[in-house]
């Protein structure tokens, strides 16, 4: 079959555009991707079901007419069934799970015109900021093969960074679209809590907190992307406002003079890297030059009792996605059915109460009206995405005597020693030390995104978050539109990448 030799000079919107005129066949893109992710993914370990002969077929004899007619795309292993293949979540303990169905996001992925080629590596159940599942392995950033793409939707930050396919699907529970895309220098938007579906098989994913949308090169291919997904689905308990007119129809749009805070003080306790620092102070004189009004300011928060409620919810999710499986499995579940990490924290969900787990989601969604009277004042608020550059692939493991430790106290079920010791609060507050800017946001249900703005001077991507008002995606693709045409990055492709043959 025929390839399609300029695939690198298109985004999503593009290649759909050149099907549309009939200039290119949906199979010639189809083969393009497939060859892309046969020479690039033995390096960078993104794509771990491969579904070839579907996308296949698709291509030659099922493609709707929608607004991405013909474009390969990628779904991450998580929340978005895909009916008849695996749909592991990176945990071994669900690897041959296969959903019978699909789920909503997908038919709408599908009825848009999308050919899913594969599902894309990530964490075991999203929960770490890093894709290294013991499952799949690591996914290495193309950056730098020796460093972590990112999580939890790693595998398709760097399936997009390495130009496999122009956008893939992500989803977002405490920053798993943007970490990853700061990490790989690409584009990531964090809808607005309601702003996507997760049926028929979740009411809502973390009480909220996490949503469903994508990683891209352009800016466009998101708002587009956004504009063909959204909205509620049957049974949905909320959802987000629809906008006055198209997202896409924004993305070329004057944003005007926009108020905008910036902060370089992080929402838990961390120490944020001078790359980092730098590459917001860039940011700043950038935002000054191009007219908006521009102040150093940061919501008011209670960052204790924040970082105690996230880890309260981040152990009784963990421990209730344990249990569903053993529901959805028909068995029970022990300790080497998961990773230690994993187990250790659904281990401390016994040593909280549910009045505690309650309040900490009350704790968790009373920040947002905290954080919302900011915005009475600021249109826009600008962070770095991350506190450190892409971190070399196991920094954040359990090593030496700590992970030995670690994986007797799990076999053990020894739960009480780590509450006595505060051994998994310890580590929980690590991880969080490394994303202590994009947690919030999902806590709030604001939209949030990560622009890749800055490069360090080892080559290294490190990406601004800029965050709107609750419902407000209009004016950060307004102003993500108006960055990319002042910072254009899409020239800017790692080292390891599939544009060369």
């Amino acid at each position: 079959m025929g390839r399609f030799a300029e695939y690198d000079k298109f985004d999503a919107m593009g290649l759909a555009e050149l099907v549309h005129k009939r200039q290119v066949q949906p199979s010639e893109l189809v083969e393009e991707a497939i060859d892309r992710i046969e020479r690039v993914n033995p390096q960078i370990n993104a794509v771990i079901h491969k579904m070839y002969d579907y996308a296949r077929k698709t291509a030659q004899w099922d493609v709707p007419d929608g607004p991405f007619k013909g474009v390969p795309f990628l779904l991450k292993d998580e929340v978005n069934a895909f009916a008849g293949v695996p749909l592991s979540s990176g945990s071994r303990f669900l690897k041959d799970y296969v959903p019978d169905h699909d789920g909503e996001l997908v038919k709408r992925y599908k009825a848009a015109g999308l050919i899913i080629l594969g599902k894309t590596n990530m964490p075991e159940f999203g929960l770490m900021p890093i894709t290294e599942p013991e499952l799949f392995g690591p996914c290495n950033n193309p950056w730098d093969l020796s460093r972590t793409a990112g999580g939890s939707s790693g595998g398709s930050a760097a399936a997009v960074a390495a130009r496999i396919v122009p956008i893939a699907n992500g989803n977002d529970g405490g920053g798993s679209l943007r970490i990853p895309a700061s990490f790989c220098g690409i584009f990531a938007m964090k809808p607005t809590r309601g702003r996507t579906p997760v049926g028929p098989d979740y009411s809502e994913v973390m009480h909220g907190l996490t949503c469903c949308h994508a990683l891209s090169v352009s800016v466009r291919d998101s708002a587009a992307l956004l504009d063909a997904v959204a909205g509620p689905d049957v049974g949905a308990p909320y959802y987000a406002a629809p906008p006055s007119r198209p997202f896409l129809a924004e993305v070329d749009a004057s944003p005007g003079k926009l108020r905008i805070a910036y902060t370089a003080r992080p929402f838990v306790p961390a120490t944020v890297h001078q790359d980092c620092l730098k590459g917001l102070k860039e940011t700043v004189e950038l935002c000054r030059h191009l007219g908006h009004d521009i102040e150093e300011g940061t919501p008011d928060i209670d960052t204790p009792a924040n970082v105690r409620a996230a880890t309260i919810m981040i152990y009784g999710a963990t421990m209730a996605a344990i249990r569903d499986c053993e529901v959805l499995l028909k068995r029970k579940a022990t300790s080497r059915d998961f990773e230690t990490a994993t187990w250790l924290a659904a281990l401390m969900a016994k040593y909280h109460s549910s009045d505690e787990y309650a309040r900490a989601v009350d704790s968790l969604k009373l920040t947002g009206r905290r954080v919302g009277s900011f915005f009475e004042k600021y249109d826009v608020l600008l962070t770095p995405t991350m506190a450190v550059p892409p971190l070399a692939t196991g920094a954040l493991s359990l090593r030496g005597m700590q992970g030995t430790a670690a994986r007797v106290i799990a076999r053990l079920n020894a739960g009480l020693v780590l509450k006595t010791f505060g051994t998994v609060d310890a580590a929980v507050g690590q991880t969080l030390s490394v994303v202590p800017f994009t947690a919030l946001f999902n806590a709030t249900g604001q939209p949030a995104m990560s622009v890749p703005l800055h490069w360090n001077e080892a080559g290294l991507p490190i990406g601004m978050q800029f965050v709107g008002r609750f419902g407000d995606e209009t004016t950060l693709f307004r102003l993500a539109g108006q960055l990319e045409k002042a910072r254009p990055w899409a020239g800017r492709v790692p080292p390891v990448n599939a544009t060369s043959k």
